[in-house]
């Protein structure tokens, strides 16, 4: 048996690339600074707060500033990028 240390850095495993939030992150790495925004349902918050985390962890890994507003009453959540 041969065990070696390695960084985490070097491990991209990750559960959000096969994740029912896979279209999510596709369409948020089309998103341009001051250009149209998504438009997401959610049915609660437990899932928008899934949404979001998921953005906001892309975000962490690519250095983008991807922004999020919800419209409660219709719960929808708008991801955009503002103009730099």
């Amino acid at each position: 048996m041969d065990i070696n240390f390695v960084s985490r850095t070097d491990i991209k495993i990750s559960k959000k690339s096969s994740s029912k939030y896979k279209p999510l992150l596709d369409a948020v790495k089309m998103l341009e600074p001051g250009g149209k925004a998504l438009e997401v349902s959610f049915k609660d918050e437990t899932e928008l707060n899934s949404m979001r985390n998921v953005v906001y962890g892309y975000n962490r890994d690519t250095g983008d500033q991807v922004k999020s507003s919800k419209h409660p009453e219709k719960n929808v959540v708008f991801f955009y990028k503002e103009e730099e």
